[in-house]
């Protein structure tokens, strides 16, 4: 079956491609959601005075307001209703499976099946409410107290433009919500990391625009900017190798007497991801980063001086930023590999079906053999997340290099796009092998 499955994804031409009329919906679905979500990162928020707002953010585009910039899309910087984008969405996300991992009542949830899982989202969607409620009033706040010699940044400032902002946030984070669950629905492809990949790919050409410029007066040498340009494009293939890498586990079927007829005896493999995590890591990682510096850097220089100092130590290329940052990359990388895999789960499911691993007792034996081997990979994995997401946050941080360059940018774009080429290619396979069937069915009625 996988080498009539190579074979097949070996032969898709664009002929095949101009037949799946289901797949074409899909992608034009996909596409039209995401002209939708880029149109909004241009609509402005009520009250304030964008020539203002774009002359302060100008100021402070260097630290994390820039990086969470570039995760919305630019959004931010134009204060537009997408400007929180889909980062409450994603810490809910993260405070949910804490919660599935640590309490008793949600882990049984969890295991109700489809009803658990419908419960356990809609427990998700009023957290998202209340934590892009938080961030909004936070936001409405600290522009209130935003000026530069333009003048300050809301002309009229009150409750009534702080519930103005609230409420239009708020709706901007739910409509984006609901966009990515009916591009992963009705689309191709996981619409939560699409529409993410879309705000930085929309961003890539001015920001390469931008580093050119800084060659061009001077401040970047060109030297540098080759450099640059050579490393992205090693991180790149890189970022490839590693995502397709993976350990595969021998699995041995035992032979049956059925009647007259031995059946049984085949092998297969169980294919475990080096990086089993994916590009969640970095996302999640970030989204903790961003969710209480929001509003340090909206207030940095009016609030309470603890907040100035936390904001300045976990300014971009401080250590403790670093620290911080690489720490919550790691600890994801292991925590949700222990949530979409579990060794327990896959050897029982084995051992129902007659499968083992040579060498291995099937069940508690194999479940701590596949336990051990999942381990191992994910310190590599780790690894390979926190070097790619490490070494260009110095050389930003250094040289002042557009975000969009970073590892934790590169990783989303290269990873979605794998996973967005891999369901399109499976969508092809399926609308052959039912071409198949079709013909299959017309011969045996002749």
């Amino acid at each position: 079956m996988a080498s009539a499955a190579e074979q097949l994804a070996a032969n898709m031409n664009f002929g095949a491609f101009a037949k799946a009329t289901e797949l074409k919906k899909r992608i034009w679905f996909t596409l039209g959601a995401l002209i939708i979500y880029r149109l909004g990162t241009f609509v402005p928020l009520p009250g304030i005075d964008s020539v203002v707002l774009a002359d302060i953010f100008r100021q402070n585009q260097g630290g994390i307001l820039g990086m969470f910039d570039m995760f919305a899309g630019g959004a931010l910087g134009r204060m537009s209703i997408f400007a929180l984008n889909i980062m409450p969405y994603i810490s809910a996300s993260i405070i949910m499976q804490l919660m599935s991992a640590v309490s008793p009542q949600m882990a049984a949830m969890k295991k109700e099946g489809e009803s658990g899982r419908k419960k356990i989202n809609q427990y998700t969607r009023y957290l998202t409410v209340a934590i892009c409620a938080l961030q909004a009033y936070g936001i409405s706040v600290g522009i209130e107290g935003m000026s530069s010699s333009q003048g300050p940044a809301v002309p009229d400032p009150g409750y009534f433009f702080r519930m103005s902002i609230v409420i239009t946030l708020v709706g901007g984070t739910m409509f984006l919500m609901w966009l990515g669950e009916q591009i992963t629905a009705r689309g191709i492809g996981n619409g939560i990391s699409l529409i993410i990949m879309a705000g930085i790919v929309a961003n890539l050409p001015s920001a390469l625009a931008g580093t050119l410029e800084l060659g061009r007066t001077g401040a970047l040498s060109t030297g540098l900017i080759l450099f640059l340009l050579l490393m992205s494009v090693v991180t790149i293939a890189f970022i490839v190798f590693m995502e397709r890498a993976q350990r595969r586990i021998l699995i041995q079927y035992p032979k049956r007497q059925r009647g007259n007829k031995m059946t049984g005896g085949e092998s297969s493999h169980l294919p475990l991801k080096l990086n089993t995590a994916g590009v969640i890591p970095p996302i999640f990682a970030s989204s903790l980063l961003l969710m209480p510096m929001t509003v340090m850097n909206f207030s940095a220089g009016q609030g309470p001086e603890w907040m100035t100092t936390v904001a300045a130590y976990l300014g971009h290329g401080q250590p403790v930023y670093l620290i911080v940052y690489i720490s919550l990359v790691v600890f994801f990388a292991f925590f949700y590999t222990a949530v979409v895999f579990n060794p327990e789960e896959t050897a029982d499911n084995l051992k129902k079906y007659g499968g083992f691993v040579p060498g291995i007792r099937p069940g508690i034996n194999t479940a701590q053999y596949l336990d051990k081997v999942l381990t191992r990979l994910t310190v590599v994995g780790a690894g390979y997340l926190a070097l790619i997401c490490l070494l260009p946050e110095i050389l930003i941080a250094k040289y002042s290099v557009p975000f969009y360059f970073g590892g934790t940018s590169l990783l989303i774009v290269v990873t979605v796009t794998m996973d967005t080429v891999a369901q399109i290619q499976s969508h092809l396979i399926a609308h052959q092998y039912d071409g198949l069937i079709k013909k299959s069915r017309l011969r045996g009625r002749r």
